[in-house]
């Protein structure tokens, strides 16, 4: 892999850990949007490790999430992260014409190509009209730009299927199309691990209509979800409680990030609750300064001023991350 395909994506700590040294509990990784406060991790009976996962387990799981996203567990297949999602929706119908609104998550345009389907990259909602698969991040990464449902709605009446990835919409619930999911060819991909903050855990959600997730189910076969994700991610998406006082705090520590890289001289390009993009001189240097204080963050090959950061997760990575960004 080259330098530049490996900048392609966030969490990529071992090249840090390879191009400027440290341990790796030295570390603070915020080149993904992954909440670093995570969800506590509830008691796991030893039968989760030991045994396939179970019915039972799967279906409280799915009762979770149509109770959080609004629609019949028929509408719902819980699969390996959005990732693999991503991987298994260019499956469902022969290749047409695919449009991506970008810049966005590239790994839309990669699973499509490599499934056949020439795509084209547009920059404005409209062009997607027209598409025989339009994708859209909603909110997008990295810069943050997000749709209301209704212009999404709209949208959907003129492509023949909309793929909407809401990986980074759990604190913004008002745009989500979840609830909608299956209506008009629409499909949505949820994520669990990056607001919750257990991306290890390889679980996320396909919400569509009933012959779209048999589909999608019969193409990720058996035991898509292990038995651990089963019982946390049940646990974590009724807990709302937590989820509430998270998107508060998330959203707080937003501001408090702009708030230093205001002081840096960085601008604002845009983010979400779960990270933040700036517009600097020199990405690049940017990267490298905060690297020598072991602190990670993402670049981009398309745009030489970028930088993404994610929100620290103690009090101590906060004061390492302002130290940093002041000197």
């Amino acid at each position: 892999m080259s330098r530049d395909q490996g900048r392609d994506h966030g969490g990529d700590l071992d090249r840090a850990m390879a191009e400027f040294g440290g341990a790796p509990a030295r570390w603070v990784d915020l080149s993904t949007g992954i909440n670093r406060q995570s969800y506590p991790l509830p008691d796991l009976p030893a039968r989760l490790w030991q045994d396939l996962p179970r019915a039972a387990d799967l279906a409280r799981l799915c009762a979770a999430a149509s109770a959080l996203y609004g629609l019949p567990q028929s509408r719902i297949v819980p699969l390996a992260g959005a990732q693999a999602a991503i991987q298994l929706y260019p499956r469902l119908a022969p290749p047409g014409r695919a449009r991506v609104l970008g810049p966005t998550y590239n790994e839309h345009a990669g699973s499509l190509t490599v499934q056949g389907w020439p795509v084209e990259t547009v920059f404005d909602i409209k062009d997607l009209r027209g598409a025989d698969l339009a994708v859209i991040v909603n909110p997008n990464n990295p810069d943050g730009r997000h749709w209301p449902a209704q212009t999404l709605r709209d949208l959907a009446k003129d492509v023949g299927r909309l793929i909407v990835d809401e990986s980074f919409a759990d604190p913004v619930p008002e745009i989500s199309m979840a609830a909608e999911a299956g209506q008009g060819g629409v499909i949505v991909l949820r994520s669990f691990g990056k607001f919750w903050g257990l991306a290890g855990l390889r679980l996320g959600f396909v919400l569509g209509g009933p012959a779209d997730i048999a589909a999608l189910s019969g193409l990720s076969g058996p035991w898509s979800v292990s038995g651990p994700a089963c019982w946390i991610g049940a646990a974590a998406l009724a807990d709302e409680d937590w989820r509430q006082a998270t998107t508060a705090r998330l959203t707080a520590e937003a501001a408090r990030l702009d708030a230093l890289a205001l002081a840096a001289g960085w601008h604002l390009v845009g983010g979400t609750a779960l990270f933040r993009t700036y517009a600097v001189p020199d990405a690049a240097q940017a990267q490298s300064t905060l690297a020598c204080a072991q602190i990670w963050t993402r670049v981009f090959p398309y745009s030489k001023i970028w930088i993404r950061l994610g929100l620290p997760g103690t009090a101590a990575e906060w004061e390492r991350l302002a130290a940093a960004m002041a000197a």
